[in-house]
């Protein structure tokens, strides 16, 4: 009898993965902390967080947090978005604007991981923040998405 493997609709990508401690009375109980960014390439973009004990343990809560934490957005021609936006999440600030059809994403780290997940093919994005840590920039650029005024499902 043949088996059927169900193809995943959301294509990943693991931002950052860290290894934190908790303090309790006898000592620290290490555990992973996994950034998960989810997408479908058509619009359909997350970013989920999980902790584990181990490494495997923690991205696929990463993941299951992300299916939940997903937003949809309607794209320009099915590569750009409509209107420049700029967001802030914490001491992440991120601005997402339009490019020409060719351009090319143009952006950094964590934004380009949730901009390319989104299918957006043509966009400029700077990180304005000062802040390196790819979590809160990644939180930073969905919380830009979801300013987005036109073409909102």
């Amino acid at each position: 009898m043949e088996k059927f493997i169900k193809k995943e609709e959301f294509k990943e990508k693991v931002l950052d993965l860290r290894r934190v401690a908790r303090v309790v009375a006898g000592g620290k109980r290490m555990s992973f902390r996994a950034t998960v960014v989810i997408g479908d390439l058509k619009g359909r973009v997350g970013v989920g967080i999980g902790k584990g004990l181990d490494v495997m343990q923690a991205i696929s809560k990463a993941k299951a947090n992300a299916k939940k934490n997903l937003i949809n957005l309607e794209l320009k021609e099915n590569r750009t978005i409509f209107h420049e936006v700029e967001a802030k999440y914490s001491a992440a600030r991120v601005i997402i604007k339009p490019a020409k059809k060719g351009n090319g994403l143009k952006a950094g780290s964590a934004v380009r991981s949730v901009l390319s997940l989104a299918g957006i093919k043509d966009a400029s994005a700077k990180i304005l923040g000062r802040t390196p840590n790819k979590l809160t920039n990644a939180l930073a650029a969905l919380s830009a998405l979801k300013k987005l005024k036109v073409g909102l499902k």
